[in-house]
């Protein structure tokens, strides 16, 4: 099958104009960094945190060359610490007064067969994909509540409705990562507060293609119908229209941005 070419980039329509966003895994070329540079174009006001201190440093300043510096702040964050945690969110509305969207980004992968599976190796995915997403989730809803109201969007995958081999702690994490969504959707309503999730199946990146062989992505780009893999702003996308008003009355769903036959 033929790949169909990439669509052409889609500009801003300030559909999140003065608006103020926390991404977390946001240093450079995956969903995070574009979710953070999509939000930027929209009109938002952007403080990206990473576990990675180098480069979020070089990310931060490449997007205060494009949008200005007072578009964009940058603090380290490791999702798996509580206190970390706890900082960046303080952070957000120190500098701002207020927080209204925030992308939780942060996720780990791995392949491993159960069978070989071991405790550090499940742990260690589930901490910081799906402990991960709840202490942000938790800390910004302590944030959002009294204030009228927020966005809060949540990186899934498709792997957490679908079965692939040598993925059952992401899976697990993911699958986590839906049902913590509509748990807290649930709750966070009585504060006009929205939790929604996007769903990827196939986004890939610089970093995502120097630990994927060939021959796995070959497979897993033969299972979409576009024969290609999504551009990562193209997952931002969807994450921009769940952050914005265009979706008010939404809250508890999981989006799919996929192309994969059923």
């Amino acid at each position: 099958m033929t790949g169909v070419e990439s669509p052409a980039y889609v500009p801003g329509h300030g559909l999140l104009k003065g608006r103020t966003a926390v991404v977390t895994a946001a240093a450079g070329a995956g969903i995070g960094g574009a979710t953070a540079r999509r939000f930027l174009q929209e009109g938002a006001r952007v403080l990206i945190s990473d576990a990675h201190a180098r480069r979020l440093k070089e990310y931060e300043a490449e997007l205060a060359g494009e949008f200005g510096a007072g578009a964009i702040t940058a603090l380290p964050c490791d999702v798996t610490d509580e206190a970390q945690v706890q900082a960046l969110f303080d952070a957000a509305v120190a500098a701002h007064g207020r927080l209204d969207v925030v992308v939780n980004n942060a996720g780990l992968g791995g392949t491993s067969d159960l069978v070989d599976m071991t405790d550090e190796q499940w742990s260690k995915v589930l901490d910081v994909t799906l402990n991960g997403t709840f202490r942000c989730t938790r800390a910004a809803l302590r944030a959002m509540r009294g204030t009228g109201g927020g966005v809060i969007v949540n990186n899934a995958s498709v792997v957490g409705w679908r079965a692939q081999a040598g993925q059952a702690h992401y899976a697990a994490a993911k699958a986590g990562v839906m049902a913590l969504t509509r748990c807290a959707a649930i709750e966070a309503a009585e504060y006009g507060v929205r939790v929604n999730a996007v769903s990827p199946s196939l986004a890939m990146h610089p970093h995502l293609v120097k630990v994927t062989t060939p021959e796995l992505l070959a497979e897993l780009t033969a299972r979409e119908a576009f024969g290609r893999y999504a551009e990562p702003w193209e997952v931002a996308n969807v994450i921009v229209f769940l952050a914005s008003d265009y979706s008010s009355y939404m809250t508890g769903e999981t989006v799919s941005v996929s192309s994969q036959h059923a």
